[in-house]
């Protein structure tokens, strides 16, 4: 190998490298985008935490509702929904993620109907959080 050729090639092996400062310029970079980045992806994950719990609000006060339909009463329990087949499981609380957290309410024991003074009349989920829309969850 000639020298002009040995020269040629360290050259090239010296060009191929990054510099600290492109480094630091490329991290610096990429962390302002993740700062930008990080608020939004929480929000969306809150929003799609809000979007399961109010699916699964729906879905157990129309079990609930479909009971009392059926069976002239409500459950005594969310148990009983699953029971007799009118839920599969009990869903868990996206925000509690835990599926015990159900906060219950009672039927009205003066109701003029005597089939609809006890039981389980509603639901709410059991997290001492507020939604972005400044209602807290529980009142959902």
């Amino acid at each position: 190998m000639t020298s002009a050729v040995l020269m040629k090639l360290m050259k090239k092996a010296k060009e191929r490298g990054f510099t600290l400062i492109e480094l630091l310029i490329v991290l610096t970079i990429i962390g302002i985008l993740a700062t930008i980045a990080a608020p939004s992806y929480k929000r969306n994950v809150i929003k799609a935490r809000e979007a399961v719990l109010l699916e699964d609000l729906y879905q157990m006060r129309h079990a609930i509702d479909a009971f009392f339909a059926d069976n002239d009463r409500y459950p005594q329990s969310l148990g009983e929904l699953v029971e007799k087949k009118y839920l599969r499981a009990i869903p868990r609380d996206p925000f509690t993620r835990k599926s015990d957290s159900w906060v219950t309410v009672q039927a009205d024991p003066l109701s003029e109907f005597e089939a609809a003074r006890e039981g389980i009349f509603d639901i709410h989920s059991g997290s001492e959080l507020v939604g972005l829309d400044g209602i807290p969850y529980r009142q959902w």
